[in-house]
This record gives structure tokens, C-alpha cells and sequence, in this order.
């Protein structure tokens, strides 16, 4: 990694750092999502910004326990999502709806306590955490090549039948999990019809 790509990394942990504490201490229900999530769970740096999921109905919550430690915060068009705003302008995404599903309790309750930028932080469980990646995928967003290394570093921790069964109505994520078969990434799913989730 260039000294400017460590930098970077450096201060997304900080922030993630800030925040994650922050959440954690005014009881807000979220976890750790998105590139953070799986750094956290062995996959390699390749952070942007801080994904948080949690419940909506404690988004005004989260806000003010962030605008709290001085971030800056906005309500975006899109009907899923919240930002904040470090000082040094690193985003935090914090996120209520995966793929027009909202984020539920059961989902964060699943989440997984691990030490993450030396501070113990829920981190959604893998299973949920590439269904959440792999979803969303449609025809205006689908790069398969991103979420390859991610996805292959996490394979043991992922009940791949499960996501076989979640995803299965969607032709751009099921098509990745052929896609990790034909490369011996995962074994061959058995999908099973009507799981729930999340």
C-alpha cells in the first residue's frame, strides 16, 4: 500500500474509531457493514468510507450522538441512507435499508463482537454482510470484480446456502455465486426457498 493509500486507511479507522465508540455509548442498535466489515473479518483494506447498518427509528439518535462529537451530518435523496462527515471529511454512511429491506433488530442481534481499530465493535455476520454486498447488484451497479477478494477472504465464516436462498430472485447477485463455483471459491449451494431475511 503507497504511503498515501496507508494515510487514508489511517484516518477511515480514526473516524470509525470515533464514531463506533460514540454509537456504542449511546446505546444506538447498529453494526459495522460495507468495506470496514471486512476488514474487520480478515479481508483486506479497501476502505472508502465507514458503513454502519442499523435500525432506522434510531437514525435521529445516531445523528445527534455525531453531530455530538462534531460531524456534520445530511439527509440524502435516497431513502436508505443518512451521512456524516468527519472533520477531515470521511464519510460515514449509516445505513437502515439493504435492497428495499429494512434493517431489523434480528439482524444486528446476529452481528459478532471483534476488536476492530482496537475498539470491540459489533461487525454484521458474514453470512448478512455478503448478502448485503451482493444484493443490491443490479445492471447500474455490478462489479463483480470488486467484491471478488473481499468475498474470498470471508468464504469459510459464509453459510453460502443461506445466501443462495436470499439472493436467489436476483439474476445479478445469484449470477455471482455461479460465478464463485465455476471458480472453486464455494462449494456448490443448495438454495432453499422462502428464508427470511433480514
Amino acid at each position: 500500500m503507497s504511503s498515501h493509500g496507508h494515510a487514508v486507511t489511517e484516518a477511515i479507522l480514526e473516524t470509525l474509531k470515533r464514531a463506533g465508540s460514540g454509537l456504542k455509548e449511546a446505546g444506538v442498535r447498529f453494526a459495522l457493514a460495507g468495506g470496514c466489515a471486512g476488514y474487520a473479518r480478515g479481508a483486506a483494506p479497501s476502505l472508502h468510507d465507514v458503513d454502519f447498518a442499523l435500525i432506522e427509528e434510531d437514525v435521529p439518535l445516531a445523528f445527534k450522538t455525531l453531530e455530538n462529537l462534531g460531524f456534520r451530518t445530511a439527509r440524502p435523496p435516497e431513502d436508505w441512507l443518512v451521512k456524516a462527515f468527519d472533520e477531515d471529511g470521511v464519510l460515514v454512511d449509516m445505513i437502515y435499508s439493504i435492497a428495499d429491506r429494512p434493517v431489523t433488530e434480528a439482524m444486528i442481534a446476529r452481528a459478532d463482537m471483534i476488536n476492530t481499530a482496537a475498539l470491540s465493535l459489533p461487525v454484521l455476520e458474514a453470512t448478512d454482510l455478503v448478502i448485503s454486498w451482493i444484493l443490491p447488484l443490479s445492471e447500474h451497479s455490478c462489479d463483480y470484480g470488486a467484491q471478488l477478494p473481499v468475498v474470498r477472504a470471508m468464504r469459510e465464516q459464509v453459510d453460502w446456502d443461506r445466501v443462495a436462498s436470499v439472493v436467489a430472485p436476483s439474476p445479478y447477485a445469484s449470477t455471482f455465486l455461479t460465478l464463485l463455483e465455476r471458480l472453486r471459491v464455494i462449494a456448490p449451494t443448495s438454495p432453499s426457498p422462502d428464508v427470511d431475511w433480514p
